[in-house]
């Protein structure tokens, strides 16, 4: 089964303690569509500019993404600079230029409208809700949000929220979108449940992450990792391989979405010992297969 993913494909400049990676592949749909392709078809929607080459299209077009989506409009492409501290848990923007994704408006091509698994990866509410009106009856539609779309556009996301199956976002977005009304974010998560969402799955980084259903919540570690080289799309790649997941085996029980939360915890252990995709691009099925055991092997303790 094929996962339609939706956002944006950007050039990404890095720095970190351990180095600078100048535009480089990025954006939250080229970090969702890759990860989910690692386990399913992948269809991706997006747009770029006239300097996004032919050798960046290869690296999307080798994964067997479906890239008839992709529009090329006059203008550049997307761009992210940003700068990690020590303990690379704390970022600092230090430009963003939206260029062809500032006035983007996705039409979903027809063959694309028949999608049954959807993630909206971050981008404007109204956007993401743009997308989801074409499609026609799918099956599981997740999305992604971010602090500023809370501040500034909570109506917008709040009209998502009911229109969607399942939300992933972090801790502090968590808190942020409930108004700081919950100690805890089982309660926190609970409450976005009554926003809209049947599925919930919060990102706490290093911490790992909680997924709450109707069924019930399941609570997992992140792997552990000595050194994190650049955290740039681990968030979106763990989504991508949820969602890619869930796409593969079609089945949404309480206990494949918890092997859904571990295989995007894998995926994202694996993006953040390199810049960009660099060693997603490395990695081979047996060496997703072998880190998603050791993780079965660790949470496991009778």
């Amino acid at each position: 089964m094929s996962l339609l993913v939706v956002g944006s494909v950007a050039f990404d400049s890095i720095d970190t303690p351990h180095g600078r990676a100048e535009r480089v592949l990025g954006g939250s749909g080229t970090y969702l569509a890759y990860a989910a392709s690692l386990y399913t078809n992948v269809r991706l929607i997006g747009a770029v500019g006239d300097d996004f080459t032919e050798e960046h299209v290869n690296i999307l077009r080798q994964r067997g993404i479906d890239l008839s989506g992709l529009q090329r409009k006059k203008g550049k492409t997307f761009f992210w600079h940003g700068r990690y501290f020590a303990d690379m848990n704390e970022r600092e923007t230090l430009k963003v230029e939206l260029n062809v994704f500032g006035d983007y408006e996705p039409e979903l091509p027809e063959k694309f409208r028949d999608s049954e698994y959807v993630f909206l990866a971050n981008a404007r509410p109204a956007l993401q809700i743009k997308v989801r009106k074409q499609l026609k009856k799918p099956r599981l539609v997740f999305c992604d949000t971010m602090d500023l779309w809370i501040e500034t556009e909570r109506d917008e996301l709040m009209s998502l929220l009911g229109m969607v199956d399942g939300i992933v976002l972090n801790d502090g977005e968590a808190r942020k979108l409930t108004e700081n009304n919950f100690p805890t974010l089982i309660g926190a998560g609970r409450q976005i449940m009554r926003f809209g969402p049947k599925y919930v799955i919060v990102k706490k980084g290093e911490h790992g992450a909680l997924l709450l259903t109707p069924d019930g919540v399941f609570a997992t570690a992140a792997y552990p990792l000595e050194h994190v080289f650049d955290p740039t799309g681990a968030g979106d790649t763990f989504g991508g391989g949820v969602l890619g997941y869930l796409a593969k085996t079609g089945d949404l029980s309480f206990d494949n979405l918890k092997k859904a939360i571990i295989h995007g915890t894998v995926v994202a252990s694996f993006t953040v010992e390199k810049f960009s995709l660099d060693r997603l691009r490395e990695i081979s099925q047996s060496d997703l297969e072998g880190r998603y055991a050791e993780m079965v092997a660790m949470l496991k303790f009778c």
